[in-house]
């Protein structure tokens, strides 16, 4: 069957689709709520951390820039202690940049896992031809999910900078201040004032990722939204045709109506209602410690039941009253209840007593 076609899609994704899409790598996450997080725990950290990230840098410049060294590679350096330098830079980049790096990378993966959870799918990695066709490309540029992005990219934009460019209009007048003054004092108050404006950035950006996040969920919803006809497609898919499962039941029902009637002559005795009811029973005192329900039914399998007895030669006791209970109260297999022994005891005594069993 088709998929709809261009009907409208106005049904909320079955949680197969969402299955199938996840295992795509379609999913709910905003890209702003991580590229916010990562730079508020970073500026967190340099924040705590700068005086050492103060004092690192120092070091750096004394022990590659200070005029003894520079001195020392005016005269000229061989190759051996020009490798030594820069795995001296090296290393010293590497212990004073690590940090953040590191915290950046675990930042990440921590609030993609908190959009995501864990996902690990290869299906967006594999190459796809057609975004090699100028033609396709230059349309995905005009796509309306392009200029969405641009739209808002844009904004982002505006927004953090506006905040940026307010902050830095006030700085110009502290920072004349700062002349003559103490070199290390004036860092420490520059550096104060531009982790304040750090700060209003970051306030600004997690008042854009709330957005875009919100954003990303109803468009993740939206592009998920099925037909009527592409829900009863994947019913059909998953669940079977109801037709075939009809039949399929037909033929259980068959089948365990057949081996029903196979024990119909192992019964000791068929209670009828006359016409509507019959309920064959059986009873071994040595394997039971009441009588068992060997075979059930109503209308056409209750006459069945009926002929089924009569070529067995099998009692057949009319009680109304008696077959509508033991009908509604067991199943096939089933002991009786407690409560219908004594009225099935008396018929059995009775057909016992008939067929020579009971004296």
């Amino acid at each position: 069957m088709g998929q709809g076609g261009g009907a409208e899609k106005t049904e909320k994704a079955t949680p197969k689709k969402r299955k199938d899409a996840r295992k795509k790598g379609q999913v709910r996450r905003s890209t702003e709520v991580n590229t916010t997080f990562c730079t508020i725990i970073m500026f967190g950290l340099l924040f705590i951390i700068w005086p050492w990230y103060i004092g690192q840098m120092q070091a750096a410049y004394f022990e590659f820039l200070s005029p003894h060294n520079m001195q020392n590679a005016s005269v000229g350096l061989t190759q051996g202690e020009a490798l030594g330098i820069f795995a001296r830079m090296a290393l010293r980049l590497l212990i004073t940049v690590g940090p953040l790096l590191g915290v950046a990378l675990v930042s990440g993966i921590v609030v993609n896992f908190l959009q995501v959870g864990f996902l690990f799918t290869t299906q967006p990695l594999q190459p796809k031809f057609d975004k090699l066709n100028p033609v396709n490309g230059f349309k995905e540029m005009l796509s309306p999910k392009k200029l969405v992005e641009l739209a808002k990219n844009l904004a982002k934009i505006i927004i953090v900078g506006l905040v940026a460019f307010n902050d830095y209009s006030n700085m110009l007048y502290i920072f004349p201040a700062y002349i003559g003054h103490d070199i290390e004092a004036s860092v420490i108050n520059v550096m104060r004032e531009a982790f304040m404006m750090a700060l209003r950035m970051c306030i600004a950006m997690v008042f854009i990722s709330i957005a875009d996040f919100g954003y990303q969920w109803w468009k993740y919803e939206k592009d998920l939204k099925m037909t009527k006809q592409e829900v009863k497609d994947e019913f059909k898919n998953t669940e079977g045709d109801p037709k075939i499962k009809g039949k399929i039941r037909q033929k259980q029902m068959q089948m365990s109506a057949m081996r029903m009637m196979a024990s119909v002559p192992e019964a000791d005795v068929v209670i009828t209602n006359p016409t509507h009811y019959a309920v064959a029973l059986g009873y071994d005192d040595k394997i039971a410690s009441a009588p068992k329900v060997l075979a059930k039914g109503q209308d056409y399998i209750a006459r069945k039941i009926r002929e089924t007895a009569m070529d067995h030669d099998i009692n057949i006791v009319e009680n109304p009253p008696l077959a509508q209970a033991l009908f509604k109260a067991c199943d096939v297999d089933d002991e009786i209840p407690a409560d219908l022994y004594q009225a099935v005891a008396d018929i059995l005594v009775f057909v016992y007593r008939q067929n020579g069993k009971l004296k």
